[in-house]
C-alpha cells in the first residue's frame, strides 16, 4: 500500500474517525483506524464495538492495500505536520512510513483481519431529514442527556414517533426536560422507538457542523445508521424504556412570566457568580413588572439584580439552578422567553412564546 495526499485533506476524516476510538483499549484492534486505498480513495474506518464510523476521502494511490494502525498517533502525527504538507504513506513489513517534508514516521501496524467486523444488519425504516432539521432536534434536546450510568435508560435522546404524528425528540437528566418536534418525514410512519446513546449524539453533532446536504437516517429496533456527505455512522441503540416523559409536563402553570431571553441569560450568569459551585442556585422574585435574581453563598457573599419583565400574577419565589436556567436560555431563536410557573415546588415549564415545536420542563430548587 502506497498513497499521496495532502495534509488537509486527510486531517478532517481523520479528526472524525479518531474521536470514535477509546484512548484505554484493553483490545490493541480497536485502538486502530482501518485504512484502505484503492480507485483513488481512501477509506478510513474506525469502531469502539457500540459504535462504527466510515468515511472517504481521494488521495493519489500508488499501490492499493489495506492496513491498520493508531488512530489518535496518526491524527496528532498529521495534525502536528505543517499546511500545506503533501503526506506520504507506505506500508510493508508490518510497519508504516509516514512522511512530510523532512519529517518521517514509523508507525507498527496490526493485521486488518483482526479488525472486528462492522455489523450490517437490516435496517427495515429508512427516512431524510436535512442536515439543519437534525442539528435543530439534537441542539434542543442533547443538554439534557443524563450522565447517570444508573439510569442508563435517559443516557441518550429518546426518537419517537409522537402520539400527534410528529417526529419528536426527547431528553430528560430527571432535573429538567427538553423536547421538540418536526412533522414526521416520508418513509418514518412505522418508525420503532429509539434511545440514540450519548456518544453517538455528540460524534453526529460534531459530523454535522460543516455539513448542509440530506442526512440518511436507517434504523431497526437495535442499531441506527446516519449517512451524509461521505460519512457512514452507525451506533447501537439504548436497550431499554424511555419513561412516559408527558406525564411531567405541567398543563396548569398559569402564572405566565416573560422576559427579554438576552438580559435574563446575563442577569443570571453575573448572580450566579456568588452562588456555591456545587449547587449553583439562583433566586427568582417575581412580583407585577420586576424579576428579582438573587445568589448567596456560606461565606456571606449575595448579589441581587432586577430585570422588568411581563408579569401580573401574585409575588412568588421560586430557585433554579442557574446552569439549567443558562442551557435553556441558549436554546430560545427569539428576544422573549416565557415561563409558566404554579408554585415554588412545582415543575416550571418554559418555552418560546407563539413557538409549539418546542418546550422545556425545570425542576425547582431548595434555596
Amino acid at each position: 500500500m502506497k498513497l499521496a495526499i495532502d495534509r488537509m485533506s486527510l486531517l478532517r476524516p481523520l479528526g472524525h474517525v479518531q474521536s470514535v476510538v477509546e484512548r484505554r483499549n484493553t483490545i490493541p484492534i480497536l485502538a486502530n483506524v482501518v485504512l484502505r486505498a484503492e480507485d483513488g480513495q481512501l477509506s478510513l474506518t474506525a469502531t469502539d464495538m457500540d459504535m462504527d464510523i466510515t468515511t472517504e476521502v481521494g488521495c493519489a494511490v500508488a499501490t492499493a492495500g489495506t492496513t491498520t494502525m493508531s488512530a489518535h498517533m496518526l491524527y496528532d502525527i498529521v495534525r502536528k505536520l505543517p499546511d500545506g504538507s503533501e503526506v506520504e504513506l507506505s506500508v510493508g513489513d508490518g510497519h508504516a512510513m509516514i512522511s512530510a517534508g523532512r519529517s518521517s514516521f514509523r508507525l507498527p501496524t496490526l493485521p486488518v483481519e483482526d479488525f472486528p467486523a462492522i455489523s450490517s444488519n437490516e435496517l427495515p425504516t429508512n427516512f431524510v431529514l436535512t442536515a439543519a432539521d437534525f442539528r435543530d432536534l439534537i441542539d434542543a434536546t442533547k443538554f439534557a442527556i443524563s450522565t447517570e450510568e444508573t439510569r442508563y435508560y435517559l443516557n441518550g435522546i429518546y426518537l419517537h414517533k409522537s402520539d400527534a404524528g410528529d417526529l419528536c425528540a426527547v431528553a430528560t437528566d430527571g432535573h429538567r426536560l427538553a423536547m421538540t418536534k418536526q412533522t414526521l418525514p416520508g418513509g418514518a410512519a412505522q418508525m420503532p422507538s429509539i434511545i440514540l446513546p450519548r456518544k453517538a449524539v455528540g460524534e453526529l453533532r460534531k459530523l454535522l457542523d460543516d455539513y448542509d446536504g440530506d442526512v440518511t437516517i436507517s434504523m431497526s429496533e437495535t442499531r441506527a445508521e446516519f449517512a451524509f456527505g461521505a460519512v457512514r455512522l452507525t451506533t447501537k441503540l439504548i436497550d431499554g424504556t424511555f419513561p412516559d416523559y408527558t406525564r411531567v409536563i405541567p398543563t396548569n402553570n398559569d402564572k405566565i412570566m416573560q422576559v427579554d431571553v438576552g438580559a435574563f441569560s446575563a442577569a443570571v450568569d453575573r448572580v450566579s457568580t456568588i452562588s456555591s459551585e456545587k449547587s449553583k442556585s439562583v433566586k427568582i422574585g417575581l412580583r407585577a413588572g420586576v424579576m428579582t435574581l438573587s445568589a448567596s453563598n456560606t461565606d456571606a457573599s449575595s448579589a441581587t439584580e432586577e430585570l422588568e419583565v411581563s408579569y401580573s400574577g401574585n409575588e412568588m419565589e421560586i430557585g433554579f439552578n442557574a446552569r439549567y436556567l443558562l442551557d435553556i436560555a441558549s436554546q430560545v431563536n427569539s428576544e422573549m422567553v416565557e415561563f409558566a410557573l404554579a408554585d415554588q415546588g412545582s415543575p416550571t415549564l418554559v418555552r418560546t412564546p407563539g413557538d409549539d415545536a418546542s418546550l422545556f420542563v425545570l425542576m425547582p430548587m431548595r434555596v
